[in-house]
């Protein structure tokens, strides 16, 4: 069996294999059951619709019981009084079909606008969760939760929901009518309900837990497929096809196996309750035959008790077809509200300070900063670095010398464990953090572009923002003659990514979103890293205009790209070793050096240089 990948754990860690209190899953079910209650109203409609059709439904056998007793048997031929039962059995009918028909749409309105709301705010909710959240949990399973959980409620308040009112319902009137009918019958009927409750408890441990080794699996199995599409082009150059198709197969033949017990323990635990109505049925047809010879009770009684008896079966048996899809709605709900529980490690503070963006000039101070991944494992050790409103700076040093990290803290992904980082005097906890996310723009290695046309993708679809302003923007960085260049111009749709467009024109666009945007901090991590010498130079052109009168920081692994920089800031080991200019630094002939000559294939590479 392959080796189970790290991508498994996230999933674990949301759900700790489903092992919560009573209290906590009580918990879930309250804040699950509060999205339920501004609908109330409907609630009651819907309990209305409900009395009337079951009413119309359950009256129908009694009508027809009086017409045997009252008239057949008796030999009244009362042709009048039958049109009257006919009548009134046609009106019960059309009632039951009209009540039913409202209900079911009220509730599946009521339902719908539920669960619309649920995943409106467990998507707010994601939004706003920090980086460090997203390093841990993957993509895969966060679908899962948005779209397959949220359904699984979706289908309590509009299946189990229905069916705890109509079936409940039904069963209360079903054993008033048969007591009405006969005591002594309907005595011997209610020896089944103990029965049932037995049956019921010995399953629901067993099918608790199929249930949710199902769902875990599918979700283990969709992290898995996302996780090797995001990745198909790495599978397919490391011939890597045939691995993670065992992989794959091993994880649907998990899911398969978890499917079927789930239906194996549902066929049985439903047969068991079929086999028992017929055993009943028999019962009641033997002890009400005898009854009928003995003119103990009326044939029309026993002909409606029949029907009663197995109508009782109907909705215990509807009510167990749902226990399943109760069990699946208790594991969703779990797992739902483990995440709405997840708090944000980094928040506004209480009284954030405003800022007149207008104001803003762009000096940033690290004002001896520590910060890791961990307590216990720092990637920046006491940095203290000092940037003037304007000013270009280059970072350089080798992989995981903490240049990144010193990006992201400027950005509030993460939350710095000492020291502080300023933005004109400002902590940057004491900016709201949509305000400092203005301040800010970040252009990143692989620039993400959304499915969408390239206006929309430059003004990431705030419609605010002109279109005029979008295309006055892309031929400011120099992008608007390869945009031109295509089909349908400015409204060429991309795909996810962006593909069909090349690394340097999916950059340009991003650096067109700078221009649209007016961030007055400018972040390029690594921006040109993966361009080729001419669409580089294209690239810088654009890197120029944009930088303009902004504070711009560029972390590079080329030192092309900063070699004109107003400094260059040398990170080894979480920890600035040099700064100055370049030729200052080429003079000191330390750090810098080594990596210069070695990026100019020149001596060996510097000490721990990725």
């Amino acid at each position: 069996m392959p080796k189970e990948n790290n991508f498994t754990k996230p999933e674990d860690e949301i759900s700790s294999k489903y092992n919560i209190s009573p209290e906590q899953r009580r918990a879930a079910f309250k804040a699950m059951l509060a999205y339920a209650r501004p609908h109330r109203t409907k609630f009651l409609s819907i309990f209305l619709c409900t009395f009337l059709a079951i009413a119309a439904d359950l009256l129908q056998p009694y009508l027809v019981k009086i017409a045997i007793d009252d008239n057949l048997s008796v030999g009244k031929n009362d042709f009048r009084m039958l049109l009257i039962i006919c009548g009134v059995y046609l009106a019960l009918s059309v009632i039951g079909l009209s009540f039913t028909y409202l209900q079911n749409n009220l509730l599946q309105f009521t339902g719908q606008s539920i669960i619309t709301r649920i995943r409106k705010e467990l998507f707010e909710h994601l939004t706003k969760l920090p980086m460090s959240f997203f390093d841990r949990f993957q993509s895969g399973s966060l679908v899962t939760h948005v779209s397959s959980d949220t359904e699984t409620i979706n289908q309590f308040f509009t299946q189990v929901f229905l069916s705890m009112i109509r079936d409940g319902m039904t069963l209360i009137f079903i054993i008033v009518l048969m007591f009405h009918l006969d005591p002594t019958l309907a005595g011997y009927s209610m020896v089944l309900l103990p029965i049932i409750a037995g049956i019921a408890i010995a399953f629901r441990s067993y099918i608790s837990k199929t249930y949710q080794l199902s769902r875990t699996r599918l979700s283990r199995l969709i992290a898995f497929i996302a996780e090797n599409l995001a990745g198909m082009n790495l599978i397919q150059a490391f011939h890597q096809e045939e691995e993670q198709t065992k992989q794959f197969t091993d994880r649907n033949k998990q899911y398969f196996m978890a499917n079927l017990r789930e239906i194996r323990s549902n066929v049985l635990f439903n047969r068991s309750y079929d086999i028992l109505g017929n055993v009943s049925v028999a019962f009641i047809v033997w002890i009400g035959g005898l009854a009928v010879f003995n003119k103990s009770i009326e044939f029309g009684v026993l002909y409606a008790f029949i029907t009663y008896i197995r109508q009782f079966f109907n909705p215990i048996n509807n009510i167990t077809q749902q226990w399943n899809t109760l069990q699946s709605t208790t594991v969703s709900m779990d797992r739902l509200w483990r995440l709405f529980s997840i708090t944000p490690d980094i928040q506004d503070a209480a009284k954030p300070k405003a800022v007149d963006m207008a104001a803003v000039k762009g000096r940033i101070d690290y004002n001896h900063i520590r910060f890791g991944y961990s307590e216990e494992n720092p990637v920046i050790h006491d940095l203290d670095l000092h940037i003037r409103p304007g000013e270009m700076i280059g970072i350089v040093g080798s992989t995981g010398a903490g240049k990144s990290s010193l990006m992201s803290l400027l950005c509030r992904f993460y939350e710095v464990q000492s020291g502080s980082i300023l933005i004109d005097g400002t902590d940057i906890r004491d900016i709201p953090q949509e305000t400092l996310h203005r301040m800010i723009g970040l252009v990143q290695q692989e620039p993400y572009l959304f499915s969408g046309s390239i206006v929309d993708n430059v003004r990431l679809f705030d419609t605010r923002i002109s279109r005029e302003a979008v295309i006055e923007a892309c031929r400011f960085v120099g992008a608007d003659a390869l945009i031109t260049r295509l089909k349908d111009g400015y409204d060429t749709l991309l795909s996810e990514r962006g593909s069909g467009l090349s690394a340097g024109e999916r950059q340009l666009i991003s650096f067109a979103r700078i221009v649209v945007f007016e961030p007055k901090i400018l972040i390029l991590d690594e921006a040109t890293a993966n361009l080729d010498s001419q669409t580089e130079q294209l690239v810088q052109s654009a890197l120029r205009v944009v930088s303009e009168g902004r504070t711009t920081l560029v972390i590079a692994h080329r030192l092309s790209t900063i070699m004109q920089a107003d400094r260059i800031i040398v990170m080894r080991h979480g920890r600035i070793v040099e700064e100055g200019t370049h030729q200052q630094l080429l003079a000191k002939e330390g750090y810098y050096e080594q990596l210069y000559r070695h990026s100019q294939g020149k001596g060996k590479p510097a000490l721990g240089a990725g």
